[in-house]
């Protein structure tokens, strides 16, 4: 029984990073209704920016996360400005080869300006592990960290979208781009600032993820990145608890996984369900039947 609750405590750290990144992506598509899949890619840098300042140049954790969001923010910006913005009334299709190229790109530069080679990484979490059940239970730093920084930040981002003119020009603009327009709203600044957001998180989740999985290389993020699309499928995409329901039951369902029936076919399983899940319900578990217009 210790057994499985240590593999359930696990599931849900990892699902919570899952759930961080998924928060990107089903902003970005809730108010822009694009997919960024160069997003799993952003992991990957904020991940590099922490390595790099914190190992050759002796930075401060704290403020080496910091300059990891900052750069994450603005290259989210910048990837926006320059591959998504000319394609705004594109094609989905022309817009998503977009975002496979600017993926590749990343992930080229990166072995460009660090190599294939793996690095150690080292986590940034301090605090000790908490045992139960005479040692029997553990529950690490990273795992509570991961946890408590996933709730927070889902009730944060829920909090700005409900309660800022901010949050609610998203709303206005994830409803009718061209409504929101005339009503005055930003628009493209509203978007630009959703693709800042959704890079920030990917910044944290990716300090967050190697601190767990002490690994880097610049496929780093590819994998969760797509996974966290799948549970942002999985919980509703559009909808902000439903990323957190799905990336957290993601995660649960790949370590249980990984323990009980094959490590080899864990991801296997995770992408089957989801199949089946979408067979039930093409929505998502939260997810909204949207009835357009003709």
């Amino acid at each position: 029984m210790t057994g499985f609750i240590n593999y359930l405590i696990n599931g849900i750290s990892l699902g919570s990073v899952y759930a961080i990144i998924a928060l990107g992506y089903t902003m970005v598509y809730g108010i822009a209704k694009m997919l960024n899949f160069a997003h799993g890619d952003i992991i990957m840098v904020g991940s590099y920016v922490v390595f790099i300042t914190t190992h050759s140049m002796g930075m401060p954790v704290f403020l080496s996360v910091l300059l990891s969001v900052i750069v994450c923010t603005v290259l989210g910006i910048v990837i926006e400005r320059v591959a998504y913005k000319p394609l705004r009334d594109a094609s989905p299709l022309s817009v998503l080869i977009t975002a496979i190229g600017v993926s590749y790109l990343l992930q080229n530069i990166a072995l460009l300006l660090f190599g294939a080679d793996t690095k150690s990484f080292t986590s940034v979490v301090t605090i000790p592990a908490l045992k139960f059940a005479d040692g029997a239970i553990t529950v690490t730093g990273e795992t509570l960290v991961t946890i408590v920084s996933c709730i927070v930040i889902m009730i944060g981002l829920t909090a700005f979208i409900n309660r800022t003119k901010a949050g609610q020009a998203m709303l206005a603009v994830s409803e009718d781009r061209g409504a929101a327009t005339l009503m005055g709203v930003n628009v493209n600044g509203t978007i630009a600032l959703t693709f800042a957001i959704g890079s920030a998180l990917a910044a944290v989740a990716g300090v967050l993820l190697c601190s767990a999985y002490p690994s880097l290389t610049p496929y780093t993020g590819s994998m969760p990145g797509i996974k966290a699309f799948v549970a942002a499928v999985f919980g509703g995409i559009g909808s902000i608890p439903g990323a957190l329901i799905g990336g957290i039951l993601l995660g649960i369902i790949e370590i249980l996984s990984k323990a009980y029936i094959s490590s080899q076919l864990s991801d296997a399983i995770v992408f089957s369900v989801l199949i089946i899940v979408l067979l039930v319900r093409p929505t998502g578990i939260l997810g909204k039947k949207l009835n357009e217009k003709v």
